[in-house]
């Protein structure tokens, strides 16, 4: 009578993330457009942005094989981001609070065009 739910994948904390990237068990992914990217990102994370991957493009070569985290600024459009990169065959999650949350724990940030793929 009522539709089967499915829960999506499980979503991380910054800090979680901020472990799972440390240690090469998953990949970061910032999907914000450019302008956006600048204000500050996780460092070294590729950076699709999801303009460019609704368009086609392929995510980036680091993120092949492996299970990925999206990361946004608040993390409310990376739920988007991840949605599709899993409908692709990749493992995917996001980040709960995306950047902001990054910042608010005193992880690091990068600020400026460092890293951008």
């Amino acid at each position: 009578m009522f539709p089967l739910l499915r829960r999506g994948p499980a979503r991380l904390t910054a800090r979680q993330v901020h472990r799972r990237t440390g240690d090469a068990r998953a990949v970061p992914l910032d999907v914000r457009e450019p302008p956006r990217r600048l204000t500050g990102h996780a460092p070294g994370a590729p950076h699709p942005p999801l303009s460019a991957l609704w368009a086609g493009a392929a995510p980036p070569r680091a993120a092949q094989g492996g299970p990925v985290v999206t990361i946004r600024r608040s993390g409310s459009r990376s739920r988007t981001a991840t949605g599709f990169i899993a409908a692709r065959g990749a493992a995917a999650t996001d980040v709960v609070g995306g950047t902001t949350a990054r910042t608010r724990e005193g992880l690091p940030v990068t600020v400026g065009s460092g890293g951008i793929a």
